[in-house]
């Protein structure tokens, strides 16, 4: 029993789902509700709707004529879970757990090291604290539960605040068409495994890692005084990243591997060599940046600011370590998907694509008598005669293409007095009476920037009356953007020939194919503007971390006559010039790989992506520099003559 309906629809009955009820309500007769006819007998129900608004019947027929129906076939059970089916459903519902997922690991890497951060910024507030307590009395274990319990009090609030926050948005998160539709208030509940999961695993997690940052007290009550520079990064750590790069390089030169698995293995490791190169040559990078920001400059705020880069560039990098990968991997998806975006609306025939409908038919089996199509003459004239109907052209089977092959529009004909109805399709020669169409339908094989529109197609040798004995291929109406003349020929194709695949405009056809890539687009713009965000707040903590860690030294400048502007300068030039740099690196790297993967894979060239890219990175970046603004503040307040004091 499908899911949603009490029992099986007869023949002559249906189900729809509440929104095709109101639809076929609404609408008139001939431009939707005469494709069903026949009895509703209910609503199917909200357990088999993807989403509130999804338009779906259930029709019911009779053995007899399902027999008849190419690609019918009996079943046994309907699956209802996200399985490994064929079925359109299952593949819309895996695609989007993919990319939900890619979404969630792009995502995770920053938000780890934004909790590293700030754990080193508690255990570099409560390292003293928690050594005068030991050199008191207080053993090592009692030390750890006292951090405990203050990472585990501050981690609860935090859970209770994620989750009124979530409540809160939940209903405004169900109006979001991310996939194309808005999601339904069950898609946003949560488990109660799910809850446990969170309630108690981010407080144990908090205890751990509060553990964690005591290693320093452990050590010794004194351990906490000892600060050694760590060495300097060396220029080895470029290896990775060139060979990366030079990977995906190579099979620019020698093209692709031949195999799908070989194709992934291949671009994979070279994505993965880069990302792990960048993130192993940060601190190299850094390092250099710095002492040439030191050794080209005489202001004392960018002097200090570079020689302190230059002395840890490792903690300055670990700060945006996590935005490094974000930005890399969300520049070659905008990357892959601004050029092949670009060229499948290029090719989709602009105003075309949306006034001109196609009917596909099958292939052409003999033995299955109802997939032969036989188009009446009474069928075109009611096509015709639809008001802002322009012309209806039949494509035919060309003389030599298989009776049995497959419905491939690589050799199709059609009649010059019908093309000239259906401009969409292109033109004949001069003085040609039948020509022969190279292209898709749907002008996937169009000349790039182009559409059919534009091809003159060369005269086949067969008569007008040849033509007509030949296999039916496809059937195309071209409208002058009139929605109510494309939904009543939709209405009569779908009536004339009910076993057949719907007829859809061009447009649609596109929608399908580039559906996917629009929601992976939304996905990376998703990643791009919170990874910014988070790596802001990342370096944001690490700023006052390294403010605590200063305030003597800080001090000791005020006392000597250093303007607080000036170390303010300096604190901000520190965080905000390995964003800046490492964002810019980062983008360019993706950008680099995006173009190396379209020249070997698609022989495309990278095309420059919209200007909502540049707008979510602007947009980013400048959140994260108000975030770390929102910090220097404290110098201030925690650089005051009494720190400069000796004990």
């Amino acid at each position: 029993m499908p899911p949603g309906i009490a029992r099986l629809p007869g023949p002559g009955q249906f189900y729809a789902s509440p929104a095709l009820t109101r639809l076929v309500r609404d609408t008139p007769a001939a431009d939707l509700g005469a494709r069903f006819p026949g009895e509703q007998i209910g609503t199917i129900g909200p357990t088999a709707l993807p989403s509130p608004n999804s338009l779906i019947i259930v029709i019911g027929h009779s053995a007899q004529q399902l027999s008849e129906t190419p690609g019918a076939a009996e079943i046994t059970s309907i699956n209802t879970t996200t399985g490994h089916s064929g079925g359109s459903v299952g593949w819309d519902a895996n695609r989007l757990q993919i990319i939900l997922a890619v979404g969630a690991l792009a995502l995770l890497f920053p938000v780890l090291v934004f909790i590293a951060t700030a754990t080193r910024l508690a255990a570099a507030r409560r390292d003293q604290r928690f050594a005068a307590m030991r050199l008191v009395g207080a053993t090592p274990r009692q030390v750890s539960i006292i951090a405990a319990v203050e990472a585990s009090l501050a981690a609860l609030a935090g859970v209770a605040l994620g989750f009124a926050v979530f409540l809160a948005l939940r209903p405004a998160l169900t109006n979001v068409p991310f996939t194309g539709a808005p999601f339904a208030p069950g898609d946003l509940s949560l488990s109660l495994a799910d809850i446990l999961l969170v309630a108690i695993g981010v407080p144990v997690a908090a205890a751990a890692a509060a553990r964690l940052a005591l290693r320093r007290v452990r050590i010794s009550p004194l351990g906490v005084s000892r600060r050694v520079t760590p060495p300097a990064p060396r220029a080895y750590r470029l290896v990775p990243l060139v060979a990366g790069i030079a990977e995906l390089g190579y099979f620019v030169k020698v093209g692709p591997p031949k195999s799908t698995g070989g194709q992934i293995d291949a671009y994979f490791s070279g994505c993965l060599l880069i990302m792990f190169g960048l993130v192993f040559a940060g601190p190299w990078l850094t390092m250099v940046g710095s002492r040439v920001m030191a050794r080209r400059t005489s202001r004392p705020a960018m002097l200090i600011a570079g020689r302190r880069l230059s002395d840890n560039p490792r903690a300055a990098f670990r700060a945006i370590s996590g935005l490094i990968l974000a930005l890399f991997v969300t520049s070659v998806s905008v990357g892959i998907i601004s050029t092949i975006l670009d060229d499948q609306g290029a090719s989709s025939g602009g105003t075309a694509a949306k006034s001109t409908l196609v009917d596909q038919f099958g292939p052409v089996d003999p033995n299955v008598r109802t997939s032969t199509i036989s188009v009446t003459d009474g069928l075109l004239a009611e096509l015709r005669s639809i008001r802002n109907v322009q012309g209806v052209t039949v494509v035919h089977a060309a003389p030599n293409a298989s009776q049995n092959g497959p419905a491939d529009d690589s050799g199709v004909v059609a009649s010059c007095a019908q093309l000239a109805h259906t401009p969409t399709l292109g033109r004949c020669a001069s003085g040609a009476a039948v020509a022969t169409i190279t292209g898709n339908l749907d002008g996937s094989n169009a000349p790039s920037r182009s559409t059919l529109a534009t091809s003159i197609w060369p005269t086949a040798g067969i008569s007008p009356r040849q033509l007509e004995s030949l296999p039916t291929r496809a059937i195309v109406v071209e409208t002058n953007r009139s929605s109510g003349a494309l939904e009543q020929a939709r209405t009569d194709l779908e009536v004339a020939f009910p076993n057949e695949g719907p007829p859809a405009t061009i447009g649609e056809i596109d929608a399908t194919v580039t559906r996917s890539i629009t929601e992976l687009q939304q996905m990376t713009n998703v990643v791009l503007l919170v990874s910014l965000v988070i790596a802001g707040c990342s370096l944001a903590v690490s700023a006052t971390a390294g403010m605590s860690e200063r305030k003597r030294p800080f001090s000791l400048l005020r006392l000597t006559g250093v303007p607080i502007r000036v170390l303010r300068r300096v604190v901000a030039l520190e965080t905000a010039i390995p964003l800046l740099v490492i964002a810019v690196l980062s983008a360019g790297m993706g950008f680099l790989a995006a173009g190396l993967f379209l020249r070997s894979q698609l022989s495309e060239s990278l095309r420059p992506p919209g200007i909502d890219y540049y707008v979510l990175v602007f947009a980013g970046l400048v959140a994260s520099l108000a975030i770390i603004a929102a910090t220097l503040p404290l110098i201030e307040r925690i650089t005051g003559p009494e720190i400069a004091r000796n004990e």
